[in-house]
């Protein structure tokens, strides 16, 4: 996966730019001779117009701007350009930390927040580069580590459908295994002596009401330069039935935030199953990806062979001849 951000584009030969100039001069002897040409419609038919009758008059048009479209593009290609394209990092250790406190049984996100959370998780570790270990831990009263650090996302993606909710919320608890697991991760063979980056992605729909602060398991985190990235999960109108009680559990997003702060993470909300999906896809691309320079002479030489072959399928569509 590669995109490139044409707004920072740059040139290794910017002086070679000035041949553009030549683009609009081109278009405009096109457009002069157009006029001359329609002036002289009334009086008489000159041989281009044999070959090129009125009716073909758009094939013509199509023809023109596409040779100089692609004149153009050889001419940006000539300069050398180069620009920023996202590149999948080779390697990292993302903890998924998942809250299953019974408030994620609140039906405000369709069909519940735990479902949808599920599956916003599972689209989210198809998109992760295929070299990164994941880790799944959940989190209630105490955190469980379900999958230790691993490349293999059929794995990750089992424990998260078989996700069992349970009572309380411990949200630094959820962080401090994950801290815990880094010991966990598997050295790289080619690297033995190196830890890849790691980060933790906490989503959550409440605030914490049992175990150790999460304030203080950000700092920790921030010590182990491991930045936590939270998501604030659901709507201030969430409820659940308990015992036959209705009881609000409106999504809290203070406690996530300063945990975010704190870490060196980014702080997210979500109430909505589509904007989470769009949140675990803004995440993907912030830890799965890096922002490389590189020479992209190639893709517009391969944008301006498109455009001359537009160009000559035209040309050969006005000179054909049809049964």
């Amino acid at each position: 996966m590669m995109s490139i951000s044409l707004l920072e584009m740059g040139f290794m030969q910017p002086q070679r730019l000035w041949a553009l100039v030549l683009v609009p001069i081109l278009l405009m002897i096109y457009l002069l001779w157009n006029l001359m040409r329609r002036s002289k419609a009334s009086r008489d038919r000159s041989s281009l117009e044999l070959l090129f009758p009125k009716r073909k008059a758009w094939k013509r048009h199509v023809a023109v701007v596409a040779a100089i479209a692609s004149l153009a593009t050889l001419t940006v290609a000539w300069a050398m350009p180069n620009g920023f394209v996202n590149v999948p990092k080779d390697r990292a250790t993302v903890f998924l930390v998942v809250d299953v406190s019974l408030s994620m049984e609140a039906e405000d996100v369709y069909p519940n927040r735990l479902i949808a959370a599920q599956r916003a998780i599972n689209e989210f570790v198809d998109e992760l580069p295929s070299g990164f270990n994941l880790s799944l831990i959940s989190f209630a009263a105490t955190a469980i580590t379900l999958v230790r650090p691993t490349t293999n996302k059929d794995d990750v993606k089992h424990a998260v459908d078989n996700l069992q909710l349970r009572q309380s919320t411990a949200i630094g608890e959820g962080i401090y295994a994950a801290l815990d697991g880094v010991v966990m991760i598997p050295p790289d063979p080619n690297h033995p002596n190196e830890l890849a980056p790691v980060v933790i992605v906490l989503i959550s729909d409440g605030e914490s009401n049992s175990g150790r602060d999460s304030a203080v398991a950000a700092e920790d985190a921030k010590k182990m330069q491991i930045p936590v990235f939270t998501i604030a999960y659901g709507t201030p109108e969430g409820f659940i039935i308990d015992r036959g009680q209705r009881n609000q559990v409106p999504v809290n997003t203070e406690e996530l935030r300063r945990i975010a702060q704190i870490s060196g993470g980014k702080a997210y909300t979500a109430d909505s199953s589509d904007r989470l999906r769009e949140v675990y896809a803004g995440i993907s691309r912030s830890v799965g990806y890096e922002r490389e320079e590189q020479e992209i002479t190639e893709k517009f030489v391969g944008y301006a062979g498109i455009l001359g072959l537009i160009s000559l399928l035209g040309v050969m569509s006005l000179a054909a001849r049809w049964p």
